[in-house]
């Protein structure tokens, strides 16, 4: 409790370094950065400005190429402060909840940013600074694309996850037929394949035994119909998406990498089906008639089509 405590009133920084993996990743951060804003819900707050300071941690991926002392081959700290003035100056906000929002949900459009720790605090609203810190990860934003007018839209894929009687069902191709008609980008999700798996006792060593396995019952399903790709990681995902591809999701290195997966031995696929379509801003679960997945899910879910 005193570490939970200590760590709410910390700086984002305590709380990106608490809640790291053991491979932490790299942060950069901007501190104190105060600007004055008209905010706020209340009348006496229109019309004038008051102090709000920003503070801000982005965990990062690190560059594909050595840095070599190169400023294009870093996410400057500039660009979160353009991000802080973009979102101030798009128009004016009742709430810094919706603020620290598109600050983060901006931020996280760089490459190499990953996940985001933003705290917005008012200095001249009362004895103390009053605010609102939030945490927003790079795979819980929506794909963007383009659409025909050439303006920027979010892309919200269906999430399928498809148990060993539907692999093998004998009207698969229709099934997948009928998914796509629905007209959105499509990623399958499946679990853990028909023969047994080996048992270890050993938790660590188990989980990615399992989520082995899990793939491997993925290369399955891709082997019964050639639209099927597997990918793995949010990068190729997010890519196949705007290519059209049907997807077919090998899940252990997002879970791996991630620091919110569900946790135990990942035998459960759609446990794990319904954390990626939550991640990956869903606007469905589909599932098997039967089947009900874990409660406390944001996302909408429904069964598959007859």
């Amino acid at each position: 409790m005193t570490s939970d405590i200590r760590l709410a009133f910390a700086h984002p920084e305590a709380r990106a370094e608490a809640s790291a993996p053991a491979d932490p990743r790299d942060r950069i951060s901007v501190r104190d950065h105060v600007v004055p804003v008209e905010i706020g819900a209340f009348q006496a707050e229109r019309g004038h400005t008051q102090r709000v300071r920003f503070n801000v941690v982005v965990e990062l991926r690190p560059h594909p190429a050595p840095v070599e002392d190169d400023v294009d081959r870093i996410l400057s700290y500039d660009r979160i402060t353009e991000a802080i003035a973009t979102e101030l100056a798009a128009e004016r906000l009742n709430l810094l909840e919706t603020l620290a929002e598109r600050i983060a949900e901006r931020v996280l459009l760089e490459p190499q940013a990953m996940r985001a720790f933003v705290r917005v605090e008012k200095l001249d609203r009362g004895p103390g600074a009053l605010g609102v810190e939030i945490v927003r990860n790079r795979a819980a934003q929506p794909l963007r694309a383009l659409d025909t007018k050439g303006e920027e839209t979010a892309v919200h894929p269906l999430v399928v996850y498809l148990d060993n009687a539907a692999i093998d069902a004998q009207d698969l191709g229709a099934s997948l037929d009928a998914l796509l008609a629905q007209g959105l980008p499509v990623i399958l999700c499946v679990g853990m394949p028909p023969q047994s798996v080996a048992a270890t006792g050993h938790p660590a060593v188990q989980r990615r035994i399992n989520l082995l396995a899990i793939e491997q019952n993925a290369w399955r399903l891709a082997a019964k119909d050639s639209r099927c790709v597997v990918v793995s990681s949010r990068t190729e995902i997010d890519w196949a998406m705007k290519q059209g591809q049907m997807i077919v999701w090998a899940p252990s290195k997002l879970i791996l990498d991630s620091t919110d997966s569900p946790d135990g031995p990942a035998k459960d696929g759609l446990a794990l089906a319904l954390w990626l379509a939550e991640h990956v801003a869903a606007a469905q679960l589909l599932m098997p008639e039967g089947l009900r997945a874990p409660p406390g899910s944001h996302v909408p879910q429904a069964y598959l089509p007859s």
